[in-house]
């Protein structure tokens, strides 16, 4: 490792790959909410930030794990329950009162289809005003779970009339 007077150390989170600041600034500098999704193999959490000179402030967020409250039974990490935490968490912004926002994907790779832009989907069906190109987006089969089987097809179709009647 470098060292001497003249090193300079960069931010923790930067050097553990946490955080990309340059595209960070970007997105601050737009001024509107930014609709984060971060992903785990096994879960998935969405949050609507705005931003705060003293600390960004979280007006709604999602956790796929609340799925389960409203009769989700399957795995919680894949693309149906993605769209479904999505949506529910694009409620939750809806109810208080946030009608756009930014995707903020962190470092997770844009990859069409994908569990984020799964999320995305959720969010433009509650309501949330997100631009985006409609070519990422997955097709209406893979959100409904039908690559997943029967049982996961029922169980989102039922989990999503519950959640749009909220």
């Amino acid at each position: 490792m470098t060292q001497g007077p003249r090193t300079k150390v960069p931010f923790r989170r930067r050097r553990d790959g946490k955080t990309d600041y340059r595209k960070r600034l970007g997105l601050l500098k737009g001024n509107a909410p930014r609709a984060v999704f971060r992903k785990s193999l096994q879960n998935a959490i969405v949050q609507i930030v705005v931003y705060n000179p003293d600390g960004d402030r979280t007006v709604a967020s999602a956790f796929s794990r609340e799925l389960v409250r409203y009769g989700w039974g399957s795995a919680t990490g894949n693309l149906p329950a993605a769209y479904l935490t999505g949506l529910l968490a694009g409620k939750r912004a809806k109810a208080r009162g946030i009608e756009s926002a930014v995707l903020d994907i962190g470092l997770n790779a844009p990859t069409k289809g994908s569990r984020v832009f799964a999320c995305l989907k959720g969010l433009l069906d509650a309501g949330i005003e997100i631009p985006h190109d409609e070519e990422v987006l997955p097709s209406a089969d893979r959100l409904e779970g039908k690559h997943l089987g029967e049982n996961v097809m029922k169980a989102f179709k039922d989990v999503k009339a519950k959640l749009e009647a909220l």
